[in-house]
């Protein structure tokens, strides 16, 4: 796991590829830079085609617990240098780090579902 301010001073958003996994829909709302959208397992090898194995990835998703699980099968894969965001997206933009629509800064981010949106900023849903 990477902390956000870890991500965002040492590894730089854009200097990893970032890996959303999220739903479409959840993903058309915000994002961070350089990202490839990836749901499931299958989803993320083929976004990751031309990726070497070494080369820094970090995974996120609302809180973390599906881009963990897509973390350990990235890693089981042989990819070397994959990192889960703590906190995700949520976490992510609740510190007023920047995520984009359509290559347009935005101020939303999709809160999942009731449960886990009561973790994201009312202003940012």
């Amino acid at each position: 796991m990477n902390s956000t301010s870890r991500l965002d001073s040492r590894l730089g958003p854009n200097r990893a590829i970032n890996v959303p996994v999220r739903a479409a829909e959840e993903y058309e709302v915000s994002h961070l830079r350089n990202a490839r959208r990836a749901l499931t397992e299958s989803e993320a090898i083929d976004a990751l085609r031309d990726v070497p194995k070494d080369d820094r990835i970090v995974v996120y998703c609302s809180v973390g617990l599906r881009s963990a699980r897509l973390a350990r099968a990235l890693q089981a894969r042989g990819f070397t240098r994959v990192y889960n965001l703590e906190g995700s997206i949520f976490q992510w933009a609740n510190e007023g780090r920047p995520v984009y629509r359509d290559d347009q800064p935005t101020s939303k981010v999709h809160p999942y579902d009731d449960h886990w949106g009561k973790l994201l900023d009312p202003r940012l849903r």
